[in-house]
Order: C-alpha cells, then sequence, then structure tokens
C-alpha cells in the first residue's frame, strides 16, 4: 500500500545544514559570483540592527537565476525597496542603487503594499502584466491577499517568491520559542494555502529563512 507521509529513506536524502557547509556553498558557488551591486549591499547592511531579515546571499543568487528564467522586465516587490511604509531601506540602498545605474528602473511607493496593489488592478491593462514578485518583509497576516492580488498581476507561467515560509525554522520547533509564536502561526497558514493552492506549482527550498517559489499555471 502507497504511503505519502515522509520516512527514514526521505530524511536521508537532504543535507542538514552545517555552519561549514553553508560556508563552503557560500564561499564557492556564491560569492564569486555575487554582482558587486549586491556584494555592496550586502556589506553596506551586514551591521543593521534589522540586517537579520534581509534576504541570504543564496537566496539573492537564486532570485537573480529566477529572474532571468523569465526574462523578466515588469517586476513587484513588496517589503523594502520597492514598496514600503517608510523610504528607509530604499535610501540607505540608493547610493548603490544609483551607482549600479538603475535607478530609473524603480518606482518607490511609500504605501502599504495593498492600496498599492489594488490601484494597479484598477488599471486593465496591468493584470498579467509582470513576469515576477518577491513578497519580503510586508505585513506578513496579509500574506494571502497578497497572493489573491499577484495572481492576477503576474503572467502565467511568472512567478512569484515568497520569503522567510520558514520562519527560521521555527515552524518545525515544537518549543515555540518566544518571539516567534505569531510569525511561526502566520508561516504555518500561509503554507497550507500555498499547498492546496492548484493555481500554482510550488517549490519550497530551505534556503535563508525559508522562502516558496509559486510559478503560475
Amino acid at each position: 500500500m502507497a504511503n505519502d507521509e515522509a520516512n527514514a529513506s526521505d530524511f536521508s536524502k537532504g543535507l542538514l545544514q552545517s555552519k561549514e557547509l553553508y560556508k563552503y556553498i557560500l564561499e564557492t558557488s556564491v560569492y564569486p559570483r555575487e554582482q558587486d551591486a549586491l556584494k555592496e549591499l550586502r556589506i553596506l547592511t551586514h551591521n543593521h540592527a534589522l540586517a537579520i531579515m534581509a534576504a541570504a546571499p543564496d537566496v539573492c543568487q537564486l532570485i537573480d537565476m529566477l529572474l532571468k528564467l523569465v526574462n523578466a522586465r515588469k517586476t513587484i516587490e513588496l517589503g523594502a525597496i520597492a514598496i514600503n511604509v517608510n523610504r528607509s531601506s530604499y535610501e540607505l540602498g540608493l547610493p548603490v542603487i544609483k551607482k549600479a545605474g538603475v535607478e530609473d528602473k524603480i518606482d518607490f511607493r511609500k504605501s502599504e503594499p495593498l492600496p498599492v496593489l489594488d490601484e494597479l488592478l484598477n488599471h486593465k491593462e496591468n493584470e498579467g502584466g509582470f513576469d515576477f514578485a518577491f513578497v519580503d518583509d510586508a505585513d506578513k497576516g496579509s500574506y494571502w491577499n497578497y497572493h489573491e492580488r499577484l495572481m492576477r498581476l503576474i503572467k502565467v507561467c511568472g512567478i512569484i517568491v515568497y520569503d522567510k515560509t520558514l520562519w527560521g525554522g521555527s515552524v518545525a520547533d515544537s518549543s515555540n520559542p518566544e518571539g516567534k509564536i505569531q510569525g511561526k502561526r502566520i508561516a504555518h497558514e500561509l503554507n497550507k494555502k500555498l499547498s492546496a493552492d492548484k493555481r500554482v506549482q510550488i517549490s519550497q527550498v530551505a534556503l535563508g529563512h525559508g522562502i516558496t517559489m509559486c510559478k503560475l499555471k
């Protein structure tokens, strides 16, 4: 009889992360190929009070590949550089953005994400008009509301990437560490809904704090 539940042989197919292994991956495959602007941003934000919230270098490398795979021209980012309730993250990275010559490609909106997404949807030409979306440190309790709107804005075969869907691994931590309970609950709810959404093909990857990639069918 078929058994769809994880068993011991399934666990043996994954590599448990260690600091040494992660250092090897970064030094062998990530840092040598890192774009100058990304390296400069990584160094610039290393000692920032919220540096832990930044996307991991290997996540950035994967996103760069995904952008090229879908030949992305129009993208949406929620939570840091493009749509945010304050300009602090954008202003921090602006000198690097200008140096890279891409300032004119970023249309920063100082706002909660939902009003911006709704405004985009008020214009019919925006439906299916975007190639890629990255949802980072926006209001995580609203992730599903973002998802429903992004499903209308992103083109068929386009990609949506959600960051921190494993909440630093705490989703599987039965001890409920203080400060992570709410984030863990929200991540659980989002993960269940994404898993049940037949409109997308998904892949959840244990990089950084966990990311989930959704390809629209």
